[in-house]
């Protein structure tokens, strides 16, 4: 499995690591990471990992700059692609097809060869334009997956909540874990009404 790893700049970097820690413990998995400008200055904001921790995550790090990487190409072939988190100028140009840097022009190609691209939008509340562009996306084949905790599954930490979120991404690449916590439906003697 061969697997692109976008972060750009909003906050949840908590979420793209908890993903490359994740994948990179999957045997088979190889991973490219394209970290945006952005996405570094929100790095060094939220985390304790430094840039360099975070990239040493993945196979291959890809500069935002090099449009003539691999993963610019639909030749190279991949499985999808996440954009996690996914700032809303990511999500303008991705739904635009404004591919000034390589982490948009990766996400163009995924969509373009019928792959998986899921984006992980960071951002509240949402305005017209936030879901216009949402809707955009949607409509060009991407998932759009909000970091939206579920409650149910009784977090008792951030960590949880984080892990739960990457569980679901890890599902919608169909990649079976253990991370998301499954819904088992009500105990019994719950009143339903």
């Amino acid at each position: 499995m061969r697997l692109i790893v976008g972060i750009s700049g909003a906050s949840g970097i908590a979420y793209a690591i908890r993903l490359l820690q994740s994948l990179r413990a999957i045997e088979g998995c190889e991973t490219h990471l394209v970290i945006s400008k952005g996405a570094k200055l929100a790095i060094r904001l939220e985390s304790r990992e430094s840039i360099g921790d975070i990239e040493a995550l993945a196979d291959e790090v890809h500069s935002d700059r090099n449009l003539a990487a691999s993963i610019a190409s639909g030749s190279f072939r991949t499985d999808g692609m996440v954009v996690v988190p996914c700032s809303m100028k990511t999500l303008s140009a991705i739904a635009n097809s404004y591919g000034a840097n390589l982490l948009v022009r990766a996400a163009d190609v995924t969509l373009k060869e019928g792959r998986r691209l899921i984006l992980v939008p960071r951002e509240t509340p949402l305005h017209a334009g936030h879901l216009r562009l949402m809707h955009e996306a949607a409509l060009m084949g991407a998932i759009i997956a909000p970091p939206v905790p579920a409650f149910y599954s009784d977090p008792q930490s951030v960590q949880d909540i984080v892990d739960d979120m990457v569980g679901r991404l890890l599902d919608l690449l169909g990649i079976d874990n253990e991370l998301a916590r499954r819904w088992q439906g009500p105990e019994s003697g719950i009143d339903h009404d």
